[in-house]
């Protein structure tokens, strides 16, 4: 994640601590893809939500083995998503339980199915944050999650959040359906009073992989990021406290980093001096994914790839498994990126973008991330 707030305006956020504070061992935040079952079709989905769940889910005594081990292995945060996890009966219970263990507990959630009553049980059982999703106006939103109403209903569960005083987090993925919407949903933003809000570049994994022709060109990219920036601080200048991330592509960090140089060298350095400490991409390394039956990946679109089960291993053994290759090579990448990413002089910024959307494009974990829209002359690359 880049936080276009923390970068531009210096305002720090509440997850800051794990983006911008060196750690020589990073514990990583864990997804939980804790069912799979979903009442939308969204087209983007990573995960191939289904109608129908899936008997093989792991049950209520499977999910609290698993939490534990979490806490043992001191991940700072588990984040329980889907599929729709407000479909799983037991959510609050496995929540609570997370809570009790000392890990900070997040939903990722379409809010469709956020009723008053939903909202205040969320609220009792601690959750730190609401993810909520939302790609577009009405029409653009319903479109993209196949349901007719779809906003509307989202935005009846934002706002019974927002009424129970819980953190609301809105999630957009940026496409060519509705990247022209982005003022319109900061304006959403700040009249439903939410939070924070995070862009997330498309990544090319489960249905998301059919979308790749409708992805932005590095054009239109450019224009977006510039558009959020202006934005952001619009907000900040006008004393509204609202977080900004954009998600999945840490080329945005390098390009505002040299935007900002050409007028602020002194904010530039301390810009580049968060990026390095943030690292860049880390899947494998600050993120990583569980699914809904116990396959843990090195973040939430490696679903095609497995490195162990945690029915089977705990995940803090799994994830410390330094002879898994894939795990292996994503922590030390450098000697094994390809192309444009093997040679930027940024690389300690990015650390070679997202691994499964050049997998996705070229056939090739370390072939160069297609969703990089530096210029050869921005990365430094002799032609």
């Amino acid at each position: 994640m880049i936080s276009i707030t923390r970068l531009l305006c210096n305002e720090l956020g509440p997850g800051d601590h794990l983006r911008y504070q060196a750690r020589t061992t990073p514990r990583p935040v864990v997804v939980w893809n804790s069912t799979r079952q979903c009442n939308l079709h969204c087209i983007h989905c990573y995960a191939n939500a289904k109608e129908q769940k899936i008997p093989e889910e792991m049950d209520t005594a499977a999910g609290k083995a698993f939490i534990k081990n979490l806490a043992e292995f001191e991940v700072p945060v588990i984040l329980f998503s889907g599929g729709e996890p407000l479909l799983r009966e037991d959510l609050l219970e496995m929540a609570g339980y997370a809570r009790e263990q000392g890990l900070r507990i997040a939903l990722s959630t379409n809010g469709t199915l956020i009723t008053d009553v939903v909202a205040r049980n969320l609220k009792q059982t601690g959750f730190a944050e609401i993810g909520i999703s939302l790609d577009g106006l009405e029409v653009t939103n319903d479109n993209f999650r196949g349901e007719k109403g779809a906003f509307r209903e989202t935005l009846r569960g934002i706002r019974n959040c927002v009424a129970q005083g819980l953190r609301v987090s809105l999630r957009l993925t940026i496409t060519r359906f509705n990247y022209q919407e982005i003022p319109q949903i900061f304006q959403l933003v700040e009249n439903e009073k939410i939070d924070r809000i995070c862009f997330y570049h498309l990544a090319y994994s489960g249905r998301g992989g059919s979308l790749k022709e409708h992805d932005l060109n590095h054009d239109q990219t450019r224009e977006v990021i510039d558009q959020i920036s202006d934005l952001t601080e619009d907000l900040f200048q006008r004393g509204l406290s609202k977080e900004v991330l954009t998600v999945d592509n840490h080329a945005d960090g390098v390009y505002l980093y040299l935007k900002t140089k050409k007028t602020q060298p002194e904010r530039a350095n301390q810009i580049s001096e968060l990026l390095r400490i943030n690292g860049g991409n880390s899947s494998g390394i600050k993120i990583g994914a569980v699914d809904n039956l116990g396959n843990v990946h090195p973040d939430q679109f490696w679903w095609h790839y497995s490195l162990g089960n945690v029915l089977q291993r705990p995940f803090g053994e799994i994830w410390s498994d330094s002879s898994e290759p894939l795990l292996q090579g994503l922590r030390d990448r450098r000697k094994l990126l390809k192309g444009r990413c093997a040679r930027c002089q940024h690389l300690d910024l990015c650390n070679g973008n997202l691994r499964v959307r050049a997998e996705a494009a070229y056939g090739d974990i370390w072939a160069e991330d297609p969703a990089c829209y530096l210029s050869d002359e921005e990365i430094g690359v002799k032609l």
